[in-house]
């Protein structure tokens, strides 16, 4: 447990800090989760919109330290390829 100062107030910004990083993930899954409905309902253009929505929320995830940047681009990249893939 945190008995001096600095770690009780280190102890304190931690679970501010969870708290905004759990909200920005749970956003970022929200954004991932209508593309990959889109995707599922085999509609191109609602897809292709769910797409262009997600995209700067995967990139906002990476400046915000949620995700590494590979992992963002590997996403995005996956995700196009299955729109563009749509019928």
């Amino acid at each position: 447990m945190a008995n001096n100062p600095q770690s009780k107030k280190r102890a304190r910004q931690n679970e501010r800090r969870y708290a905004v990083n759990k909200a920005r993930r749970s956003r970022i899954r929200t954004y991932l989760r209508r593309v990959e409905e889109a995707i599922a309902s085999g509609d191109k253009d609602a897809a292709r919109t769910a797409l262009q929505k997600a995209q700067p929320e995967l990139m906002r995830g990476v400046t915000k330290g949620i995700l590494h940047k590979n992992t963002a681009a590997r996403k995005v990249s996956r995700l196009s390829a299955r729109v563009k893939a749509l019928g």
